[in-house]
């Protein structure tokens, strides 16, 4: 699959999605290794997730190449509309909250970062306590980019084995990641519900 849209030129403006934290300190989106240095009982609570496995936990030490930074050093963004993953998730039958809120974020709040975009291909993909291959990571103009307008075949078919055969999953499993390192306002960002379709977004 090609992601050119990650470096096509444009005269309108795109965005990413980030799923609404539960709780938010201020009006900017930062690193779970920055919020660790701001609060750390939060921190704690956000990073529990990552402690459901062995091979989870150690997403926290993994390294970003060509970013030079910790996975948990960058905030990671979704590429497509948020809709588009809930109806695929409803199409394959499993069963899902329809309240899951999500910022729509405006890529110029992106513009004074670092950002680049993690491809997340199925053919190289290790599991979570490998190392990244530097060719999956590839810097990307925020200016110039355009989001993806269908989510990867190779999701898809996760979805179905995973759900087929009663297995817990995660949700956006071989999307492309736009990983930014620095913080990001939300304070021009519209919440969205997953589970409205996407429209002109």
């Amino acid at each position: 699959m090609s992601y050119e849209p990650f470096a096509r030129g444009k005269d309108v403006m795109d965005y990413v999605y980030h799923m609404v934290p539960n709780k938010m300190m201020n009006d900017k989106l930062i690193s779970l290794n920055s919020l660790k240095e701001m609060d750390e009982e939060l921190y704690q609570a956000y990073a529990k997730k990552y402690r459901t496995h062995p091979d989870r936990e150690k997403l926290l030490e993994r390294r970003i190449p060509k970013l030079d930074c910790l996975w948990n050093d960058v905030i990671f963004f979704l590429p497509l509309h948020p809709h588009h993953v809930y109806r695929a998730l409803k199409t394959v039958g499993v069963n899902i909250k329809t309240n899951i809120l999500f910022y729509k974020i405006p890529t110029k709040n992106l513009m004074n970062n670092k950002n680049a975009v993690y491809l997340y291909l199925k053919e190289n993909d290790k599991g979570p306590s490998a190392e990244i291959d530097s060719n999956d990571i590839k810097f990307i103009d925020i200016e110039s980019f355009n989001e993806l307008t269908h989510i990867p075949n190779d999701t898809v078919t996760y979805f179905e084995e995973e759900h087929k055969n009663g297995n817990n999953f995660g949700m956006f499993v071989y999307i492309p990641h736009i990983l930014s390192l620095g913080e990001v306002s939300i304070l021009d960002a519209k919440i969205i519900n997953w589970s409205e379709e996407s429209g002109n977004s």
